[in-house]
């Protein structure tokens, strides 16, 4: 398949009902809890929007992620996407990924074309609720890293993600309490998360068209 088929398959399956939280849940950590995550008001968290960024690079199909710097924070050190919170002059939350991309990464949000977005995830322990937007790039993006909010960028082709061999897990400890979380392996990084659980339904979609 092309890479323009590709994005149209890619678009229409995004049309289509999505895979939701059965997907994110196959990459949750133990404590978290699916019945615990719909009881949450989604009224009482704040919106957040994130980009997955997909582009061609020499032929094959990457995603953009970056790694957050040390901070006193819950996601500190973690693996995400270029994202952040919806603020009051963003038109919605497609503009809120696009600014964020643009103030952490440096993407133009002109050269990118938005194909749909994934289910929202809500992420309890810092009170967020995110919607994931996905765009491709008119060609390779040129980043331009804002060294304030990521400390490198992580890109990533798709199908690194579709190879079992890169699906492990972890323990960790979490306010005292060793658990297990489920991540991807790749690039030396390992992606857990809220971040592997929207990969998670991402790949469930894109596994349609391969």
């Amino acid at each position: 398949m092309n890479k323009k088929s590709i994005i149209q398959e890619l678009r229409k399956q995004l049309q289509n009902k999505l895979p939701g939280s059965e997907a994110q849940y196959k990459m949750a950590p133990e404590l978290r809890d699916i019945r615990l995550h719909n009881e949450v008001k989604t009224n009482k968290l704040k919106k957040s929007g994130v980009l997955i960024l997909l582009y061609y690079k020499e032929n094959k199909l990457y995603v953009c992620l970056i790694k957050r710097p040390e901070y006193n924070g819950h996601h500190s050190g973690q693996v995400s996407f270029p994202g952040g919170k919806f603020e009051k002059k963003d038109k919605n939350l497609i503009h809120t990924a696009l600014r964020e991309a643009h103030e952490e990464i440096g993407i133009n949000p002109e050269s990118v074309t938005i194909i749909g977005v994934l289910s929202q995830l809500k992420i309890p322990v810092s009170q967020m609720i995110v919607y994931p937007v996905i765009g491709i790039a008119k060609e390779k993006p040129v980043f331009k890293i804002d060294s304030f909010e990521v400390k490198y960028l992580i890109e990533t082709e798709i199908n690194d993600f579709l190879n079992p061999d890169n699906l492990k897990t972890m323990i960790i400890n979490i306010n005292g309490r060793n658990i297990s979380a489920p991540y991807y392996a790749v690039k030396n990084e390992k992606i857990w998360g809220a971040t592997a659980m929207i990969l998670s339904e991402f790949l469930e979609i894109f596994k349609k068209i391969n």
